[in-house]
């Protein structure tokens, strides 16, 4: 065995692609260096404190005669070694948060480590292994695994179980009143369509084959059930079938719904009415001059900011005909909104008139032999900037004006439940081809989104900076001697904060 004595050997730290800092170390001889030894890759300042100290005792091992061929723990087993580290903390934290909602009870560890894996780091289901063992977790064996645990999830209906544990979890404080319902698109990038994934009518302005996501929420936007539905459906045909489906699992008949202006037609309302539940709907704006008719007669256009103004309006035809309240809301705030909105749909009118734009079908536009601005259309729409109306079938006896307009302004927390289905966790499985995949994958997303909900209203931060925080909080194994000594990073900052709050939270 050769020795090398009076080579330089020193330790080298070196950026990786990932962001990680690799440890090594390094010879150099005559001016070539050469890497001995790669100690590892830390992804916080502790662990990396740990491997250099690892490396460091390496070189101080052998200082006057260094045998580059014995450099493993077997031949030394004085010298430490970081075996491997894991984000403990970030996993007990959504852990006990799934459990919390009590998902424990429902499928199997491997369905659990899918919808977890999940929130950390939305991916491929091939790909959700990498993230478990970066996490440190034990993932499942197999991606044939996977795929058996999510037909499983689909022949023994685990959303249903999913869903009933969510309600369980709103209403173990009382009794839920007032649930939101609002309807989205996920597009796939599929050249044919089949039974369910159909091009329809996409917020995105899309061609590809869709289908509608109808998610129903509590006031704080928590989920308690999400449904597929063929792409080509309406979105108002959507709304009665979950309601009456979410009434006869739960026996609920005195819910109000809250749902959005694209809900608003006279027929589904009298069909909301018909099947037994109250409604609360954004009003279309433009039937501000004619509900408001009376107010305009008597003091003109002007509103105190903060002003309700209650009126009715008759809805339908014939038999169908029904006299609705409304409750308009007047606020500078929305005025000066709306205004900016308005002056940017002239602008672009304009540029249309002018030969600046193509002609499009934009607001204000009078195509014609030659396009021009409607001003008539835009004075009109300045009557009612700042204004917004909801109808609602509760008699103000029951609930006042101000607690209307306070009930639809929560739906703005679905809308944000939808962002964060598309985004942080991205809801869309552009790739999946069969409705029970599609079934499958939104089981996941529906577990991952209520444990994402519940970790950001009982901790304050958004589920963005939760993982930012206490991913690289890692605890390094350090082997030793033939003993594993474990680690522990310190919690500082937002990562001591959130965890203090969640067990505040938990009564800890």
């Amino acid at each position: 065995m050769s020795t090398i004595v009076g080579v330089g050997l020193f330790v080298r730290k070196v950026r990786t692609a990932s962001g990680a800092t690799a440890v090594q170390i390094v010879s150099k001889e005559r001016g070539v260096r050469r890497i001995v030894e790669h100690i590892g890759s830390a992804h916080t300042d502790d662990e990396l404190a740990a491997l250099l100290e690892v490396a460091d005792t390496k070189i101080h091992a052998g200082q006057l005669a260094f045998d580059l061929n014995s450099l493993s723990p077997a031949k030394v087993s004085s010298i430490p070694e970081v075996a491997g580290s894991q984000s403990r903390v970030l996993w007990e934290v959504l852990d006990n948060a799934y459990r919390d909602l009590g998902f424990d009870q429902v499928g199997t560890e491997t369905f659990k480590q899918l919808v977890l894996a999940r929130i950390v780091e939305p991916t491929s289901k091939a790909d959700t292994i990498r993230v478990l063992a970066d996490l440190g977790v034990r993932s499942p064996s197999s991606l044939r695994t996977i795929w058996r645990t999510l037909n499983r999830s689909i022949a023994e209906d685990w959303r249903s179980q999913l869903a009933a544990a969510a309600f369980a979890h709103v209403t173990a404080d009382g009794a839920l009143s007032i649930v939101m319902y609002d309807v989205t698109t996920l597009y796939f990038e599929a050249e044919n369509e089949d039974r369910l994934r159909k091009v329809g009518m996409s917020k995105e302005r899309r061609v590809d084959p869709q289908i509608l996501i109808g998610l129903l929420v509590d006031p704080t936007g928590f989920p308690l059930e999400v449904h597929a539905f063929a792409g080509n459906r309406g979105e108002t045909t959507t709304l009665l079938p979950v309601l009456n489906g979410f009434r006869e699992r739960h026996g609920r008949a005195d819910v109000v719904v809250v749902a959005d202006a694209g809900m608003l037609s006279a027929a589904n309302l009298n069909a909301l009415e018909e099947a037994g539940f109250d409604f609360i709907v954004g009003s279309r704006t433009g039937s501000a001059p004619r509900d408001l008719a009376d107010h305009y007669d008597r003091v003109g256009n002007f509103f105190a900011d903060g002003a309700t103004v209650e009126t009715t309006r008759e809805m339908g035809t014939g038999q169908a005909k029904r006299t609705r309240r409304v409750v308009w809301h007047y606020s500078r705030a929305r005025e000066r909104r709306d205004n900016i909105t308005l002056n940017k749909q002239i602008e672009r009118a304009q540029d249309i008139a002018e030969g600046r734009r193509p002609p499009k079908k934009d607001r204000f536009v009078s195509l014609g032999t030659r396009p021009g601005v409607n001003w008539d259309a835009v004075e009109k729409a300045r009557e009612y900037l700042g204004l917004k109306g909801y109808v609602t079938s509760i008699s103000t006896e029951k609930l006042a004006g101000d607690k209307v307009m306070a009930a639809y302004h929560d739906l703005f927390k679905v809308e944000a439940s939808f962002r964060m289905a598309k985004t942080d966790l991205k809801a869309r499985p552009m790739f999946h081809h069969e409705r029970d995949s599609i079934e499958a994958h939104l089981t996941i997303v529906f577990a991952a989104l209520a444990v994402t909900r519940h970790l950001t209203e009982t901790s304050g931060y958004s589920i963005k900076r939760i993982i930012t925080a206490l991913r690289p909080v890692r605890d390094v194994m350090i082997r030793i001697r033939g003993q594993h000594v474990m680690a522990e990073t310190p919690l500082e900052g937002d990562a001591a904060d959130i965890v203090a709050k969640l067990r505040e939270s938990a009564g800890h």
